[in-house]
Order: structure tokens, then sequence, then C-alpha cells
């Protein structure tokens, strides 16, 4: 196995500088400044920590007004006081993310009682950050139709035929059970062709939007097991994009339905079915790897095609259900 498969989730600790300058809050720029000169400084410092006589982290520095604030001027007057620290828990994968994504050079790591125990520099694991994003997002869209990457990168065919099969299965499931299901409507679909017309559209729009919440499931789920309030917190959040979507579509399907075919009833039935298929695949996106995982299953191998048949299914249901409803005589 390559030794870097698992350098994510190393301690950051593993990383840290440790000889990192510290100053003492009581200190003014001036004898700051001395301190420094006295102190082995490495190449990658670009910050000055502040510490209380504990050694706890009080404050942190730029060097840019060390140098050109008055060398009598308290170190605590330019200092910053609201620092973003990692915790000696953390992982590599972490400190990563907080230095991409909040953009700094460096950052403190304290122990639980707050003490300065070194420094991790984004020099230290540049390359490392963009080798796991990349990684990362390639084992995402591989594994939102079923598979590991890892899992199959050295398998042999049959090997690799077994691991991906079964996730088809899930497919081929939902396609059949989709069409059993049209079958029963075969009265409506009869009288009313027109819903067989866009069927191909509703299915597609569903799968679409049924993915994009899919992945934002599978990101959070990295963090560890959801909870109920987790879910919930998810859930409203993504229900409100949800209904932008699916006033949008079925209101823009419904023009197009209205405009060809000059049928107000067929425009409602088949607008405001897509409508509420989309906010329920919006759901199901979130709703099976959240159940999966409760699971203890890999909600990021198992979710993906079976919250797509899922989807397929009820979105079929649900479209001729309405369309029967309001256009069947």
């Amino acid at each position: 196995m390559d030794e870097r498969d698992g350098f994510g989730e190393r301690p950051v600790l593993d990383l840290v500088n440790r000889d990192v300058p510290r100053l003492g809050e009581d200190l003014t720029v001036g004898e700051a400044l001395e301190t420094i000169r006295g102190h082995q400084l490495g190449e990658r410092i670009v910050y000055f920590y502040v510490v209380d006589a504990e050694g706890r982290l009080r404050g942190v520095v730029p060097t840019r007004r060390l140098l050109t604030s008055a060398l009598s001027t308290p170190v605590r007057e330019v200092m910053v006081r609201a620092v973003t620290t990692l915790p000696a828990r953390a992982t590599v994968l972490e400190a990563c993310e907080v230095l991409v994504t909040r953009r700094f050079l460096a950052l403190p790591v304290v122990d639980e009682a707050g003490r300065l125990l070194g420094t991790v520099d984004v020099s230290l694991f540049t390359d490392e950050v963009f080798d796991l994003a990349e990684r990362q997002e390639v084992e995402d869209l591989f594994e939102t139709i079923g598979f590991r990457v890892s899992q199959v990168r050295r398998a042999p065919p049959w090997q690799a035929f077994r691991l991906r099969f079964p996730w088809l299965l899930a497919t081929i499931g939902g396609g059949t059970t989709c069409a059993l299901i049209a079958g029963l409507f075969h009265a409506t679909l009869a009288e009313s062709l027109v819903l067989a017309f866009f069927l191909t559209l509703v299915l597609g729009l569903g799968e679409s939007v049924c993915v994009q919440t899919l992945t934002v499931a599978v990101q959070g789920l990295h963090r560890g097991r959801p909870t109920l309030a987790w879910f919930l917190r998810a859930w409203r959040r993504e229900l409100a994009t949800a209904w932008l979507l699916a006033l949008s579509c079925g209101a823009i399907v419904a023009a197009v339905v209205m405009v060809w075919r000059g049928s107000l009833a067929e425009a409602v039935a088949i607008g405001g079915s897509i409508a509420l298929a989309l906010l329920l695949a919006a759901t199901m996106g979130l709703a099976v790897p959240s159940a999966t995982h409760a699971l203890r299953a890999d909600p990021k191998v198992a979710a993906g095609p079976v919250a797509l048949a899922l989807t397929d299914v009820a979105t079929v249901t649900l479209y001729l259900a309405i369309g029967t409803w309001l256009l069947a005589r």
C-alpha cells in the first residue's frame, strides 16, 4: 500500500515545528525584535506568537507589524488576539482544510490548556494538499456510482467485476420496477400520451437533483456519523435550495407544455409533478446516505446506486399518479 494513502489521517503533531520563537506578552516591540534576533529562525517563519508566563497562546504578531511599529510599543497592542488554532488531536487533513479554506501560511497547534506546542506551515505539505484534494475528487466521483477507486485500481478483471456488478443490480432493479409501474398506468399513458413524452425528462431531472444532493451529503459524512439533529439541519438547508430548483424547472416545463399543447391541465399536471418529484429527489439524495451510514454500511459506496434507483421509482410513481389524478377522465 502506498504510504501516502493514510497521510491525511496522521496526527498533525507529527509535522509540528516545535522550534518556534515565543514572545512574552509584556515585551515591547524593541525587546521582541531582540528576542527574535537571538533565536535561530527557520526559513518558514511568517508569524510570531505571543504567550503568557505559562506558555498559553495570547495572540499573533505578523512580521510586518513588528517591523513597522515603534520600538516602545507594547507587543500586546500590535498583536492580533483572535487566533485560529489547531487542537493537538487534529489530523493532517484537518490542518490542510483550514490552511486552504482560510488561506493562512501557518497555524499554531495548542494543547487542551491553550499552551502553544508549535506550528504547522503550509510549505510542509503543499504537495500533499493538492494530491489529497485531487484523489478525493476522484474517489467521491467513483464512490457515488458504487465502488472505490482504491478497490479496483490494481484488481484483476474478475475481482473488479465482483466489486462493481452488485451495485449495477440496483440500477437494473430500479429500472425494472419503473417499467412495471408504467405498466400499471398503461391506461393513463394511452389516454394522455403527452405524459409519456416527458417521462424521460422527469427521470433525468430527478436523478440530477438526487446526485447533487448526494454529493453534498457524502462530503458531510466524511466528518463522522450523523445525528438526527444534523440530518434535520441538512434537510432544511437542502430543501430550501430544492424548492427553488423545483419551482424553476417545473415552471419552465409547464410553459413548454402550455405553448406546445395549449392545455392548462396538462401543463399543471406535468409541471407540478416535476416540482414535487425534484423535492422528493433531494430528500432521497440526503436520506439514503444518512440511512446507510446509520446502518454502518459505507454511504459513499452503497448510497449512489440505491439512491438513484429509489429516486427513479418514486419519481415515476409520483409523476404518473398525479397525471392520472389530473388528466384521466
